[in-house]
C-alpha cells in the first residue's frame, strides 16, 4: 500500500513572496542564520572526517555470502560446531545427502561459516556448491584410522607409495557433474604434519591421501580458497573434463612436507589453471596421465591444458612439471605468464624408459625465473616404477616443445645453450643448430 499526502493548496503551497521578506527583514536574523549554517557544516565535516579515520580501526563490515544455487544451507543447520574440537563429519554427510536430492531443482549450496570445522573425509555430490566464508577452516582429522581406504588408481596399479589400497582424500568426489568449491578465501587444512612424520618414519602401510580429489567428473570449478598442509598431493583432478581452477592459494612447508604437490591434473582434458599462488614441498604443478604399463592400458591422456598467470615456488622439485607418470600421453599444454621464484628448478619434463606414450605440443611463453638453481630440464631417466612388469623398451616420444620469452638470471649457465640447443632469433629463424647431446646430470636427481 502506498500512502499519499493531501495536495490542498491551503496547507502545502509555499508562498515565497510572503515568507522571504518576513524572514530577512532584520539583518540580525540573517546573521544568526548564517552562523547556524557554518556551524552545521563544520559539525558534519568533523564527523565525516573522524568516521573516515576510524575505518582503519574498525573491522571491515561482514561480507554477505553470495547465493549460487536455488537452495542454500548453513553447515550449522545440520548440528555442526566450529570449535576446532567437535568432529563434524556427520553434519557434512547430512548436508551433502540433502543436497543430493536437489539435482532437478538446480542443486544446493552449503555455506561453511567462520570457525574451525574438524572432520573426517567426506564426499561431495553433483550440482553442489561448497562455499567457505571468510575465516572458515575445514580441518582434516590427522588420525589415519578415520580415513577410508580406496583401491589404487587404475592407471597406476599401485598405491604410489605402497602396493594395494590407498587412503582417500579429505574432500572427495566421483562421477560428478557441476561441482563448485569456492568462497571468501576460506581454508581447507589437511593438518599434514602428522602424516609427513609417519611417512618419514615408515609407519604408514598405505599411500597417503590427497587433500581434495575429484575423479571421473566434469564441469568442475575450484576458486577463491586456500588449500594448505595436505597429507600428500594437494589438489588432484583425475580423469576429469572441463575443469577450472583459479584464484587459489596453495601452501605447504618447502621442506619436510614430502610429495605435497600443489595441483596434479591427471588424465584430464580441457582444463584451465590461472591466477594462483603456490608454494609447496614438491612440484607446484605436475601434469600426469598414468604410470608405466598401467597408464598405457588405461589410455587416458592429459590434453588441452592452459596454465597462466601464476606465482610458484618449489625448493624440492620444480615449479611446473610434466610427468613423470605420463603413460597415457600428454599433449597441447600451454604455460604462460608464470613467475618461478626461490626454487630448485623452474620447468621440467621428466619421463623414463617404460613409460611409453608421448609428450607433445607443449609451449612455454613469457616465463620469469628469479633465484632458480636450474631453469629448464628435460629428463628421460626418471626411473621410478610401480613394479617390474613395465616394458623397458617402451620409450616415450617427446616432440613439439617450444620455449619463448624466457627471462632469468644466474651465475652459471650449464650446459652452454649455443652448443646443446638449437638457437633461434626473435623471428623464429634457426641461427645455429645444436652440435651435441645434453649428457649432463646437473641437479637432475629426484
Amino acid at each position: 500500500m502506498v500512502e499519499t499526502l493531501s495536495s490542498s493548496p491551503s496547507i502545502w503551497r509555499f508562498n515565497h513572496r510572503r515568507w522571504f521578506p518576513a524572514l530577512f527583514s532584520s539583518y540580525k536574523t540573517l546573521f544568526a542564520l548564517l552562523w547556524i549554517v557554518v556551524f552545521a557544516s563544520l559539525f558534519i565535516w568533523q564527523r565525516n572526517f573522524v568516521d573516515g579515520i576510524s575505518i582503519f580501526r574498525r573491522p571491515l563490515p561482514f561480507r554477505p555470502l553470495p547465493r549460487f544455487r536455488p537452495v542454500v544451507f548453513n553447515l550449522t543447520d545440520f548440528g555442526a560446531v566450529g570449535d576446532g574440537v567437535t568432529v563434524n563429519t556427520l553434519a557434512f554427510e547430512k548436508a551433502v545427502f540433502t543436497i543430493s536430492k536437489l539435482g532437478k531443482k538446480g542443486g544446493g549450496q552449503l555455506n561453511v561459516p567462520a570457525g574451525r570445522w574438524l572432520t573426517a573425509p567426506f564426499n561431495l555430490t553433483s550440482h553442489m556448491t561448497l562455499f567457505l566464508a571468510e575465516d572458515s577452516v575445514i580441518l582434516g582429522l590427522d588420525d589415519e584410522k578415520y580415513w577410508p581406504l580406496m583401491p589404487p588408481l587404475p592407471s597406476y596399479g599401485y598405491g604410489r607409495e605402497h602396493p594395494g589400497a590407498r587412503y582417500g582424500s579429505l574432500i572427495h568426489g566421483q562421477n560428478l557433474k557441476d561441482v563448485v568449491i569456492t568462497g571468501h578465501n576460506g581454508t581447507i587444512d589437511g593438518q599434514g604434519q602428522t602424516w609427513w612424520k609417519k611417512y618419514r618414519q615408515k609407519l604408514l602401510n598405505h599411500t597417503r591421501g590427497p587433500l581434495v580429489q575429484i575423479m571421473y567428473s566434469s564441469d568442475i570449478l575450484i576458486s577463491n580458497i586456500t588449500l594448505r598442509d595436505s597429507p600428500f598431493w594437494t589438489l588432484h583432478p583425475y580423469d576429469c573434463k572441463n575443469v577450472t581452477i583459479r584464484n587459489m592459494t596453495i601452501l605447504a612447508p618447502l621442506f619436510e612436507a614430502p610429495n605435497t604437490d600443489g595441483i596434479d591434473p591427471d588424465s584430464c582434458e580441457d582444463m584451465l589453471i590461472e591466477d594462483c599462488y603456490i608454494s609447496v614441498g614438491d612440484d607446484a604443478i605436475a601434469i600426469k596421465s598414468g604410470w608405466d604399463q598401467y597408464g598405457v592400458a588405461y589410455g587416458r591422456p592429459s590434453k588441452n591444458i592452459l596454465i597462466r598467470n601464476l606465482v610458484v615456488r618449489s625448493m624440492v622439485s620444480a615449479g611446473i612439471s610434466i610427468g613423470s607418470e605420463m603413460s597415457g600421453g600428454i599433449s597441447n599444454v600451454r604455460v604462460e605468464n608464470v613467475l618461478v621464484w626461490n626454487s630448485r628448478r623452474a620447468v621440467r619434463i621428466k619421463t623414463a624408459a617404460g613409460r611409453g606414450a608421448y609428450i607433445e605440443d607443449i609451449s612455454y611463453k613469457n616465463l620469469t625465473f628469479e633465484n632458480v638453481r636450474v631453469g629448464i630440464i628435460i629428463k628421460t631417466d626418471y626411473n621410478e616404477h610401480p613394479d617390474m612388469g613395465f616394458d623397458p623398451k617402451a620409450f616415450p616420444v617427446i616432440r613439439g616443445i617450444s620455449y619463448s620469452s624466457i627471462h632469468g638470471e644466474g651465475r652459471t649457465i650449464f650446459p652452454k645453450p649455443c652448443e646443446n640447443l638449437d638457437l633461434y632469433d626473435e623471428q623464429g629463424t634457426l641461427v645455429k643448430k645444436s652440435v651435441s647431446e645434453n649428457a649432463s646430470d646437473i641437479d637432475y636427481d629426484i
